[in-house]
């Protein structure tokens, strides 16, 4: 399957195609039910991978092994992965492209940051000189095949984010995203600069972008939503009430016939699906 062209097709439709941020196997076992795209957040896997935050700890293998064993489990999902500068050298950020595609990734953000680097949403942000992240950029760009390319800014000086923002919809990426976003009116300045050149728009909660439904986000121009870590902060708070509760109850589980509680029935229905996804049609999830 041409998994670059498949993702490529949903963002060429009329309405923004929405990509679900997962941070484990067991978070995309859930997501699946629900969406048919998914993004590798680089805030998430480094939470859930190092439990550490998103400034530069993920080692490339670990990203790339992390998306071979989504693919398998999940042969019909979008999957869009996050290497945050490429590991630094462009040949190494070659390298992992090729992988990745080989994978069956269906396409990678590349960014703009220098080291030490940040979270798109943190303060204290620095970016490259542009002629050289395009000339890593390009680099990726000749190195892919039918993967997606999506070309990321991390500017923040007003006239800067438009002008990388211009110059990265000359290039042959795929797609343009200016991360951290902070009103709507900004996303219309680079919906208008950027062109043609499809549009993402990444949502976190507690960031710096408005929070935009997708309906919101089609009549804006954007093409692409990620959401990068509904999941992980989910899990957080959902972790915290379990445990809070448990000690409450000095001990004693929730009688999982009486409540909504999960056991291992509800369990592992859901991880039987990622065996048994490969024995059938594949029908994707609703949206």
């Amino acid at each position: 399957m041409r998994y670059g062209n498949a993702l490529r097709e949903d963002i060429g439709s009329s309405r923004t195609t929405p990509l679900i941020g997962i941070y484990d196997m067991y978070s995309a076992s859930i997501a699946a039910r629900h969406y048919n795209g998914f993004f590798v957040s680089g805030f998430g896997f480094a939470a859930s991978y190092y439990g550490l935050p998103d400034i530069g700890f993920i080692a490339w293998p670990d990203m790339v092994n992390f998306a071979e064993r989504l693919r398998l489990a999940f042969p019909g999902h979008h999957l869009l992965v996050d290497i945050d500068d490429g590991y630094v050298d462009p040949e190494v950020a070659c390298h992992v492209v090729q992988r990745l595609e080989r994978g069956g990734a269906s396409g990678v953000i590349l960014e703009d940051q220098k080291r030490p680097r940040r979270c798109g949403h943190a303060d204290g942000k620095l970016v490259l000189p542009l002629d050289e992240y395009l000339e890593k950029l390009n680099l990726v760009l000749s190195s892919r095949k039918d993967m997606i390319v999506v070309a990321r800014t991390d500017a923040t000086e007003e006239a800067e984010i438009l002008r990388r923002a211009a110059a990265l919809a000359e290039t042959d990426a795929d797609v343009v995203l200016v991360d951290g976003v902070r009103s709507v009116e900004w996303i219309r300045r680079i919906r208008k600069v950027v062109g043609d050149k499809p549009l993402l728009f990444n949502q976190i909660a507690g960031g710096k972008s408005p929070r935009l439904s997708l309906s919101e986000l089609t009549d804006l121009g954007v093409d692409i939503a990620i959401y990068s870590t509904p999941c992980l902060f989910a899990a957080h708070g959902a972790i915290e009430g379990a445990l809070a509760d448990l000690k409450m109850a000095d001990g004693r589980l929730p009688d999982t016939g009486e409540t909504d509680f999960v056991g291992v029935k509800g369990s592992t229905e859901l991880l039987e699906g990622n065996i048994s996804r490969h024995h059938r049609d594949h029908h994707p999830a609703a949206v």
